[in-house]
């Protein structure tokens, strides 16, 4: 029994073609007047210039696209055209004259005319001759290049013609043309098709496909060696004439054939379309095949594959079909109750003619016209390959996935939904998908969907949390390894490596689900050092991992996390962490020993202001096993040379340790910790001399320090405090420590540190604010002591600040207890004023009488001595200046006498002031009752040489006055200094005298 074999179901046919009938421009109810005789019409080919139409007497019309005739020619004479082709301008004929036996080839130039006839210039004419009989042309083909000519004949004999471009440019001889090469005979097997596949890239020479009924061959035509007959066959199927063509492309056979249609490549057969039914001709146009069919009865049968079988009844009908090679499908059917005489393509159309003369026209639907024939009949998949086929841009083929995707959501493929949806992806909005796919029974294809987005790096973060969060719902922890774990890729437009997904996201979203392995991952991987360490520290509590991490850090990195974690790391590693501070601020390295890892820790500076601290982690000797007591001595040589090689190494500018104030805040709990590692003594840096730069940052240590000896000195035992004590004292002694005097002060002030506070005041020379200090706590505590320590203190103070004195003067007289008990001191105390004349009398007798305690009698002695005194100088002066006003009016008489002319002036002087001898004449006398020989004295002398320097001197010091009398600023200043004493030496000198006119 016969197997009983299944047809295929048939061809989809589409209507993408529209038909119209052309009509002639002069007479729209006929055809085009050069169709109305088809039988007249020999050739048709179709060129740049127009349309051209050779008819049977041997002439070629040339149609405009009205299919007027532009130009008209006879080609030729007294014979017909047989076969045309026009390539780039140039028409190639061939046909039959009487003038010859043989078939005439011509070559025509349709862009350059006659000048004579105005009809395109012959370029070439020439016979096609093979043997001494004539045998007719059964087909022609002609490279895009016009390099290469091929005619092939009835007996099976194929010509080719080389160089043919290269001759029409060499020679203007009709006949100059390349001879013909013999490269295929078969006698027994005619020639039914020929085509050039152009040279490509991928196949670099030009092959000639030979076409025959029972063969397919295939002939390289450029390359070295082609002159030989070489033609292989590469398929074993042939075609009647007319079915066979190039494709549109220009590289691949079609045959056509009763049962399929065969592509026949260089290398063999290529793909088959079973399309089964009669053809008579075959016709490519861009990425179609037009395929004509004989004429068949209406009622004949066929299979379910040849849908050009379904035809109307009683008549016989004629096909052509317009099948879509590349998509598999029927573009347009038409029927025909004519034979089809003729179809070409031209001006992007496609038309046939037929034997009763009428000329049809199939002009292609816009593409979008066509998708939406596809849409409205669900062919997707065929919409999807049409837009490819006709170029389409990206945009509008995500449109149609879109499409095609919501079409199977609708159906509930999801999956397959999936799928088109993903093909959207760089043109679709993702949360139009991402909202269809929310539901938690699509959560995986939603998964799916995500991680194409960041595997194409177009997700944000947004996208990340969202895919992140499926990952922890549907607890896929491979799925979430694979995705965290995954490397970078090379983003599209750069050459820097991008991560398929937002980093911080992915770190954020781990946490906040529990996953803290993998955004710890994450974190240290890329190097996120804040989110690696706050995921350890807060999230994991991991402390040990999280410093040791920090220590790879490097100096930079490792202070500013420091900053920020600083406190959590003391409160459970409190000794690692404070050595890892010390190292840092103190610009040692900081990695650690054991360490497997490479550290990316730079290079540190040289010895910096704190490098003493880390003094204790080599040398026991220093106290560093916490110790508080741990204080060495100075003369120490290792020390020494230590502290000597420190102050004079270089100090590199490479990297500049932190401030330590930056973390004073974490010992905030920690006070022991603290002192332990950072109070280790102070002797250890008293030679070094830190730079400009860094004194700011000294001044907060040892600020700090002194805060961190006070807190402890308040609950420390005995012993301690004693040690604590005197390392206080220490270091407000040293007057190399940079620290600040104020700060301290305020420090000191508010621990209660007596000792301290008056070494402070004493170094800023705040006499009077130690003695009040002393007074406050006896006026306010009553302690006993303050009055003895406010006396002490004026010892020693008072000798270089006698205004001490007076204030001391009334705190003891303030109180009666106060004053019955110093009463010896107050009279010590008034013998020191009298002695060095600090204080008038008056002054002590108000400072004693301000409270009202002090009685005249406690100083009753003291002002009976004081007004003795004053009235003996008062007798002084009274006589003083008696003796002044005497020498007063006798000068003023002198100077009256020397004034008044009528008084002569004897000179009784009988020796020379100069030599001291007799004098004789001539004799020369002063009015200051100096005489001279006129020999002792220089020649033009005009004053005395006794008085004369003398007078100098005035006139000196009254030029100066004069001078200070125009210096405004410089005696202002003089009185803000010396208040009334510089107005009466003013006017004394004659400063404020009005200045003489000059006559």
């Amino acid at each position: 029994m016969a197997a009983h074999v299944t047809p295929a179901p048939p061809w989809r046919q589409f209507a993408f073609f529209n038909t119209s009938e052309v009509k002639d421009v002069n007479d729209l109810a006929s055809s085009p007047t050069i169709f109305k005789t088809p039988a007249e019409v020999a050739a048709i080919a179709s060129s740049n210039a127009g349309l051209v139409v050779a008819d049977i007497h041997g002439n070629i019309h040339l149609l405009s696209k009205n299919f007027e005739p532009s130009q008209s020619w006879i080609a030729h004479a007294s014979g017909r055209v047989t076969h045309m082709i026009a390539r780039r301008g140039i028409l190639v004929t061939l046909g039959e004259e009487e003038s010859s036996r043989m078939p005439q080839l011509k070559i025509w130039d349709l862009e350059q005319k006659e000048k004579k006839t105005d009809s395109p210039l012959l370029l070439r004419s020439v016979k096609v001759q093979h043997g001494n009989r004539p045998h007719p042309v059964s087909t022609l083909a002609l490279s895009a290049n016009l390099t290469h000519l091929a005619v092939g004949l009835a007996d099976g004999t194929v010509l080719l013609y080389r160089h043919v471009s290269s001759s029409l440019q060499a020679s203007a001889s009709l006949t100059s043309f390349p001879k013909p090469r013999l490269i295929h005979e078969s006698p027994s097997d005619p020639v039914t098709g020929l085509g050039f596949r152009e040279a490509t890239e991928d196949i670099p020479h030009i092959h000639l496909f030979i076409v025959t009924i029972s063969r397919t061959l295939v002939y390289l035509a450029s390359a070295k060696g082609s002159g030989a007959a070489n033609s292989t066959v590469v398929d074993e199927v042939g075609c009647a004439l007319g079915c066979a063509t190039m494709d549109w492309r220009g590289k691949e056979m079609i045959i056509a054939r009763d049962e399929a249609i065969y592509l026949s490549g260089t290398e063999g057969r290529g793909p088959c379309i079973a399309f089964e039914g009669h053809k008579s001709s075959v016709y490519s146009h861009l990425n179609y095949l037009v395929m004509v069919s004989p004429p068949t009865p209406a009622g004949a049968s066929a299979s379910a594959r040849n849908p050009a079988a379904r035809m109307p009844i009683n008549t016989d009908i004629t096909r052509v079909i317009v099948f879509d090679a590349e998509n598999k499908c029927v573009a347009h059917s038409s029927s025909f109750t004519s034979d089809v005489r003729e179809v070409f393509c031209q001006w992007g159309q496609i038309f046939i003619l037929t034997s009763d003369g009428k000329l049809s026209s199939l002009q292609e639907k816009p593409t979008t016209a066509k998708l939406d024939i596809l849409f409205q009949r669900s062919y997707y998949v065929l919409a999807i390959n049409l837009a490819k086929t006709h170029g389409l841009d990206e945009a509008s083929v995500a449109d149609i996935h879109r499409r095609y995707g919501d079409h199977l959501y609708q159906k509930g493929d999801y999956d397959g939904a999936m799928q088109q949806f993903i093909q959207t992806i760089r043109h679709l909005q993702p949360s139009y998908v991402i909202r269809k796919f929310l539901d938690a029974q699509r959560i995986h294809n939603l998964t799916t969907y995500l991680q194409e987005l960041h595997s194409l790096g177009l997700a944000n973060s947004d996208h990340t949390t969202l895919l992140l969060n499926t990952y922890t719902k549907l607890k896929d922890v491979a799925r979430l390894d694979s995705f965290i774990k995954a490397e970078s890729h090379r983003a599209v437009t750069g050459d820097k490596d991008e991560l398929p997904f937002d980093l911080q996201t992915a770190i954020r979203v781990c946490r906040q689900a529990g996953y803290f392995e993998h955004a710890s991952y994450l974190a240290k991987k890329y190097e996120r050092h804040e989110d690696f360490l706050r995921i350890q520290i807060e999230d994991a509590e991991n402390y040990r991992d999280a410093l040791d991490y920090v220590r790879k850090l490097g100096p930079e990195s490792a202070q500013s996390n420091l900053v920020r974690y600083g406190r959590s790391l003391l409160g459970h590693l409190p000794d690692e962490t404070t050595l890892l501070l010390i190292d840092i601020c103190s610009g040692g390295p900081i990695s650690p020993v054991d360490s497997d890892l490479p550290s990316i820790a730079k290079p540190a500076a040289g010895p910096s202001y704190l490098a003493y601290l880390a003094l204790s982690r080599s040398n026991p000797a220093l106290g560093g096993n916490g110790d508080v007591t741990g204080i060495q001595p100075l003369n120490k040589p290792a020390d020494i040379s230590l502290r000597q090689s420190a102050a004079s190494s270089p100090r590199p500018s490479i990297t500049t340790p932190p401030s330590p104030r930056l973390y004073f805040a974490h010992f905030v709990d920690h006070t022991a910790i603290a002192l332990r590692r950072w109070g280790q003594g102070i002797d250890e840096v008293i030679s070094v001399d830190p730079l400009d730069d860094e004194k700011g940052e000294q001044t907060a240590v040892w600020n700090t320090l002194l805060e961190l000896y006070l807190s402890m000195l308040a609950v420390a035992d005995p012993e301690e405090a004693i040690v604590l004590h005197k390392k206080v004292l220490r270091l407000l002694e040293n007057e190399m420590l940079p620290y600040d005097l104020t700060h301290a002060m305020i420090v000191c002030s508010t621990r209660m540190f007596t000792p301290g506070l008056v070494l402070l005041w004493e170094k800023k020379g705040m006499y009077e604010d130690v003695l009040r200090f002393w007074m406050d706590k006896e006026n306010e505590q009553g302690d006993l002591e303050a009055s003895a320590q406010v006396l002490r203190h004026l010892n020693l103070y008072g000798p270089t600040h006698p205004h001490l004195y007076p204030l001391v003067l009334r705190f003891l007289t303030s109180k009666a207890e106060l004053l019955s008990r110093h009463m010896s001191d107050i009279a010590i105390i008034l013998d020191h004023v009298d002695k060095e004349n600090i204080m008038p009398p008056l002054g002590v007798v108000q400072v004693l009488s301000r409270n009202g305690v002090a009685s005249v009698g406690l100083v009753k002695q003291w002002l009976m001595t004081r007004i003795q005194e004053s009235q003996q100088e008062l007798q002084a002066d009274r006589t003083l200046i008696a003796s002044y006003r005497a020498e007063t009016k006798a000068n003023l008489q002198e100077i009256a006498e020397l004034s008044d002319p009528q008084n002569p002036r004897p000179f009784q002087s009988t020796r020379c002031s100069a030599c001291g001898n007799q004098l004789d004449l001539p004799s020369i006398h002063f009015m200051c009752k100096h005489s001279y020989h006129q020999r002792c004295l220089p020649d033009h002398a005009t004053e005395c040489p006794h008085c004369v320097q003398s007078h100098s001197v005035i006139r000196e010091i009254r030029r100066n006055n004069e001078k200070l009398a125009d210096q405004h600023d410089l005696f202002l200043a003089d009185v803000t200094e010396r208040g009334f004493s510089a107005v009466a030496s003013g006017f004394g000198k004659g400063v404020l005298n009005r200045p003489a006119e000059v006559s």
